[in-house]
């Protein structure tokens, strides 16, 4: 269905190209993923299934790629339109309606499709991802992972006959992603549709694929086989598979079932150990990032928000001090957002109050702080920043220098301070590039840099790991997790549940506009199916909810994760297979 040969794609002014000497044949009926650091080519290869790549994106494209028989030089996308369909890292820029069921028929209408059965495709789409109820919304009032599901469906309805789909579900909450990856199950069983998908939360995909395509990056040969194969010696691999790297299972399980079955040696192991959080006699099993330090950064109080007509929150009390790392999570929909907007006055509050404090020395108290609605933006900096899901709405210069050197400006800062947060966090960005050819986790990096350098007490963040490979990942909860040693709060929306097991002292669990739990990360994601990492499902009932955790409880200090992964699985010369003791 698809064949790649010896393809290789150079950007004018690159260094290398983007993507080197890939020969790959996709069969009909196949689910093959893509995996490999940032930069390393996954959108590029994707891009050039579809006809981007050369028709819209430029560059140099060598070699041959041919889509159901069709060679995609000679073929412009909408020439490609009947058989591929693809979804982008970033969808909303991608529809063209004003409401969710004419988006998802508006593909349709440009294949010339009769209203009968536009109609009907539009019903079984609407049933399939459970969006019936968001068929009248305006596509410009869903939440992150509505929009992710409209994107998904606005190409399942013209019936391709390939996928090709970067980052389908990194906007989804746990049960939304597991409904939308049950669907791609169902149209490569039944329908023989082909598709081709590049995710970094290997932990939700792994398992469902037919084939993997490694793309190491750094000039290095793609490496293609069945999953557990190349996940022995991927430097990017789910925490279910670094879990049996680092207990000696083999083969190496993909999925939280089949490291169950194995897992009663090590958990026989850990029994006698203690947990980081869990409560023991004399102690009083908080975090320790927990403590309080002072007044409280922001107090909310029985808040109500409306959105138009919709009761977005609901009697909602948080409290957040110094210090502390919260993370919201919840479905889609459920508010979270919308209380970080609130959070720096984006939503004025129909019931309840807001205010943000001083941190330390701040009196907390009824009569200290500011309401955010009625602050100043200049002001309101000094309180709280806010990175949103969508980084654009910050970005406005024409390069990533430029931009960074306004927000040195705005903040006061040094120069060069955005600029030392952006190379901390992505090394590779050039300062040269426009925003808008950044990749999705490029653009929010850049967003984090630009608010980071104004250093606000309370940090706010709405899904600040879409688009990040694991080591960056890493890098950006390491730089978290030293600002709240220094004092700073952080406050992050997310549905990584391995990110909120790694990082948060608390985790909020928002549900239709209120809390329902908030408690302990530890106490709040084992005690929810959906929220566990996949460490907690392995080892429960004990509560260990990272590989970091169990590798520290059995071997001492874990050792530091480079760009290319764990340190064991790295030589000099790149990734090798990782020894497997029977």
């Amino acid at each position: 269905m698809i064949r790649f040969d010896q393809v290789s794609v150079t950007y004018e002014d690159a260094a290398a190209p983007a993507l080197h000497g890939v020969d790959l044949t996709v069969e009909e009926g196949e689910l093959m993923l893509l995996v490999g650091p940032s930069g390393s080519g996954k959108s590029t290869l994707l891009s050039a299934v579809s006809g981007l790549v050369p028709h819209f994106t430029g560059g140099t494209l060598h070699g041959r790629v041919t889509v159901a028989g069709r060679d995609t030089r000679e073929h412009r996308p909408r020439e490609l339109a009947d058989v591929v369909g693809t979804v982008g890292q970033d969808p909303r820029s991608h529809f063209v309606t004003d409401t969710v069921e004419d988006e998802l028929a508006y593909g349709m209408e440009c294949l010339g499709l009769s209203p009968d059965t536009m109609r009907r495709r539009v019903e079984e789409t609407l049933d399939l991802l459970g969006l019936a109820e968001l068929r009248d919304r305006p596509v410009a009032t869903l939440s992150g992972g509505q929009t992710q599901r409209v994107a998904i469906g606005s190409v399942l309805t013209a019936h391709p006959r390939v996928l090709v789909l970067d980052e389908p579900t990194s906007a989804l909450d746990p049960a939304a992603a597991e409904e939308v990856l049950a669907v791609l199950q169902r149209l490569v069983h039944d329908l023989g549709t082909t598709v081709l998908l590049a995710e970094h939360r290997l932990e939700r995909v792994v398992q469902y694929a037919d084939r993997v395509l490694l793309l190491p990056g750094a000039g290095a040969a793609p490496v293609l086989g069945e999953p557990a194969e190349v996940m022995a010696l991927s430097p990017v691999h789910p925490p279910v598979v670094a879990l049996g790297r680092l207990a000696g299972w083999s083969p190496l399980p993909l999925s939280v079932r089949d490291a169950r079955r194995r897992a009663a040696g090590l958990r026989e192991r850990l029994a006698p150990l203690v947990p980081p959080g869990t409560a023991v006699p004399g102690t009083s099993g908080t975090s320790g990032g927990a403590a309080a330090r002072g007044g409280p950064l922001a107090e909310v109080s029985s808040l109500a928000v409306h959105r138009g007509r919709v009761p977005a929150l609901r009697k909602v009390d948080l409290t957040v001090r110094p210090g502390e790392t919260v993370a919201l999570m919840g479905r889609n929909g459920a508010g979270k957002s919308t209380l970080l907007g609130a959070l720096v006055g984006l939503h004025e509050p129909a019931r309840g109050r807001v205010r943000l404090g001083g941190g330390t020395g701040s009196s907390g108290g009824s009569g200290g702080g500011v309401a955010p609605h009625r602050t100043k933006p200049s002001e309101l900096l000094r309180h709280a920043g806010l990175v949103p899901q969508d980084p654009r709405d910050l970005l406005y210069a024409d390069t990533v220098a430029a931009e960074c050197a306004g927000a040195d400006r705005d903040a006061g800062a040094e120069p060069g301070t955005c600029r030392a947060l952006v190379s901390a966090l992505l090394p590779d960005v050039p300062g040269t590039a426009h925003p808008r050819d950044l990749s999705e986790g490029q653009r929010l990096t850049l967003a984090l840099a630009v608010v980071l350098t104004a250093a606000p007490p309370l940090l706010l963040l709405d899904e600040p790991t879409r688009g990040l490979d694991y080591a960056a990942k890493e890098r950006l909860t390491g730089m978290l997790r030293a600002l709240a040693a220094d004092g700073h709060a952080v406050v992050l929306a997310t549905h990584d549940v391995e990110l909120a097991a790694e990082l948060a002292d608390r985790v909020v669990v928002l549900a239709d506009g209120e809390v329902v739990a908030d408690g302990p990360a530890a106490e709040v994601v084992t005690s929810s199916p959906a929220f566990a990492p996949q460490t907690a499902k392995v080892l429960a009932p004990q509560r260990w909810l990272t590989v970091g955790q169990v590798r520290t409880a059995l071997d001492g200090p874990e050792e530091p994760e480079g760009p290319e992964g764990p340190a064991e699985d790295r030589t000099p010369e790149g990734p090798r297979e990782t020894e497997v003791r029977g």
